[in-house]
């Protein structure tokens, strides 16, 4: 599975790159802004796009519904330091496939979120 990493934040960046790598995800690529995201999208046709929440003066809700309404290839899914809890409601109204927090990251959630398992549940969430 080819994923496209969307985070301002370098070293999380590296280290989930080395997480789903290890889980046998291919990371094509990272963004760290909406512009560079559509862009490589576009570009590398990810099977998925993890999108964090919090892209610094960027939303990542906002670029996830943003992608879902253009007929972006790949499903989103949201990642975050913080709980779901915050965000539940945009968070399923923005199209993404689901939510993992940054702490549960690794291939086999996100291959769970995509298969339809996991998503908005009360354990993706607490």
């Amino acid at each position: 599975m080819r994923c496209l990493i969307v985070d301002d934040n370098a070293g999380f960046v590296a280290a989930a790159r080395k997480l789903l790598e290890a889980g046998g995800m291919t990371v094509v690529g990272s963004a760290s802004s909406s512009v560079e995201a559509f862009d490589l999208v576009a570009s590398l046709q990810p099977d998925v796009t993890l999108v964090d929440i919090d892209l610094g003066a960027e939303n990542g809700i906002d670029l996830a519904e943003r992608l879902h309404d253009s007929g972006a290839p790949s499903p989103v899914v949201l990642v975050s330091a913080y709980s779901a809890d915050d965000f539940l409601e945009s968070i399923t109204a923005c199209g993404a496939a689901g939510f993992v927090p940054k702490s549960r990251l690794s291939a086999s959630a996100i291959r769970e979120v995509l298969e339809g398992s996991t998503g908005f549940e009360e354990s993706d969430h607490r």
